[in-house]
């Protein structure tokens, strides 16, 4: 009965042999799930700008990047714009960061009205601004015009003129906010009177604005990878 029952080692199916090792492969696949695990946040985390874009809302990147434009503008304002002062006063470099901020972070309008209230805000700082209050209104109205410039298709050739004319138009619409204010609403000027006299301030301001933000825009997209 022993000899007529029993199986030898090299009767048996291959099958049978093979059982441990197939029941090792599971393990092998699950090892290399577990190494690809670590992975997984990475790749979780790469489209949520995109997610954060498409529910309405500012990724944290963007909002990093225009607090530290904004932050730039006070700098440059504080210190740069003493060396192009005329008649007591001073171009506002801050209306240049919010537009290069507008520019590359492209939001909404209602969020650039809320860039150009904050950068108004921040003007309010005693050593940034001799008149009160009058820079909300203007930045305000200055970052709704470039909200709303980035839209135009401004393309020649390969050359995108968007960044120049936006920002060149964006601060003429705020300094000229201001200066309506200041001027008219204010001081009782004649309008013609008001435009006059803050010309050179307004249109220099634009022109240095636009040539700052056009130098740094494409560098910025290019480290951004916008």
């Amino acid at each position: 009965m022993t000899d007529a029952n029993a199986v030898s080692a090299e009767d048996a199916p291959k099958g049978a042999l093979r059982t441990p090792a197939a029941a090792a492969e599971p393990t092998g696949a699950l090892r290399q799930a577990a190494a690809a695990a670590p992975d997984a946040p990475a790749a979780a985390r790469a489209p949520r700008a995109a997610a954060d874009r498409a529910s309405g809302g500012l990724a944290i990147q963007d909002l990093i990047l225009v607090a530290v434009l904004l932050a730039a503008g006070a700098v440059l304002k504080l210190t740069v714009a003493s060396f192009f002062s005329f008649a007591g006063m001073k171009p506002n470099f801050i209306i240049a960061m919010y537009c290069l901020a507008i520019i590359l972070v492209r939001p909404n309008i209602a969020q650039a009205a809320v860039i150009g209230l904050i950068a108004g805000l921040i003007c309010q700082i005693p050593m940034l601004n001799a008149t009160p209050w009058v820079n909300v209104p203007a930045e305000v109205l200055g970052a709704l015009a470039c909200g709303l410039l980035i839209r135009v298709p401004m393309r020649v050739g390969k050359v995108d003129l968007n960044p120049l004319v936006t920002t060149f138009l964006s601060t003429v619409v705020s300094g000229y906010t201001f200066a309506l204010i200041v001027g008219v609403a204010m001081n009782g000027l004649p309008l013609v009177v008001t435009l006059a006299t803050y010309a050179v301030m307004v249109l220099g301001t634009a022109a240095v604005n636009c040539v700052l933000v056009a130098v740094l825009t494409l560098p910025l997209r290019k480290v951004l990878k916008r």
